[in-house]
């Protein structure tokens, strides 16, 4: 798990052409909401696979995050093969996040 939001982002074209599964979680390092979801994320994300796990600092006028249609933090987009499986927008419970993760990690 990744524990400092990037704070520069790729490309949507870079994010459309990973292979394999990534989750993608857009926030902010003072965003209140996001720090109280970081423990039940890392929980998550330690109970599975290994992962690409980005984490993307958001804003105002940040062309990754708009790309997405990001309007809260946080939210998690999982993605295999570059194509979004599943979104989490202020994921408030463990389960849930290991729910998107299992089905990110079953057969296409």
């Amino acid at each position: 798990m990744n524990t400092n939001y990037a704070s520069v982002e790729p490309s949507r074209a870079e994010v459309d052409g990973l292979s394999g599964s990534t989750v993608v979680e857009f926030g902010a390092p003072w965003c209140g909401i996001c720090k109280a979801a970081q423990p039940l994320i890392a929980k998550a994300l330690a109970g599975t696979q290994p992962l690409r796990h980005l984490k993307i600092e958001d804003g105002s006028g940040r062309p990754l995050g708009r790309s997405f249609g990001i309007k809260l933090w946080p939210t998690l987009v999982f993605l295999r093969d570059g194509q979004e499986v599943g979104r989490l927008v202020r994921p408030t419970s463990v389960d849930a996040i290991s729910g998107e993760l299992a089905r990110l990690a079953q057969p296409a």
